[in-house]
């Protein structure tokens, strides 16, 4: 059991009360808050304050902090599965209903357009950002849109183009290999 002294800082454990010990008897310890309110609690009501120049530590936190300073730290590094590392880093879908809320009185040749238009776009922002695979999945049909499809990555000379993985796409997309130049 704690013995509580006069001058004693003291806090109180159910309550947000500090002050310093001004009276002890049987009943009670009596402090005095800051704000100079005379409280009464029982000894176990209450815990002693360390000085504010005392850092209390155990002998187990030392240790710790010793040991994390000591001891180099490993970063294991990433390896990725063969799946991952050969999947796609983007996808393009080119199917008109993702493209646009209505095709209502839209053309042929103005959607088709809009499916070239972006995908070109994405082709440019792939080389940018340095996406080494795109996947463009164009679907299956009549088959327009992927022969012009590979009229425009013709015109890339850092670029490769090949269907896609067709247990994850069926034969609807076609995969680009960008390269870096040389």
């Amino acid at each position: 059991m704690t013995v509580f002294r006069i001058g004693d800082k003291v806090e109180a454990l159910d309550d947000i009360v500090e002050g310093v010990v001004i009276g002890t008897s049987k009943d009670g310890i009596t402090i005095e808050t800051k704000d100079g309110f005379l409280l009464r609690f029982p000894p176990k009501k209450l815990v002693k304050m360390l000085p504010s120049n005392v850092i209390k530590v155990s002998n187990h936190e030392v240790a710790q902090v010793k040991a994390e300073m000591e001891a180099p730290k490993k970063q294991k590094p990433t390896t990725r599965k063969p799946k991952e590392r050969n999947a796609p880093k983007m996808e393009v879908d080119l199917h008109i209903n993702q493209l646009t809320k209505s095709t209502k009185g839209m053309s042929n040749y103005e959607m088709l357009n809009l499916q070239l238009d972006t995908a070109k776009r994405q082709l440019e922002f792939a080389i940018k950002k340095r996406i080494q695979k795109v996947v463009f999945i164009h679907g299956v049909g009549e088959g327009v849109l992927r022969e012009e499809l590979y009229y425009l990555f013709r015109r890339y000379e850092n670029v490769k183009y090949y269907d896609a993985d067709y247990r994850k796409y069926g034969l609807g997309a076609t995969e680009v290999n960008i390269y870096r130049n040389a």
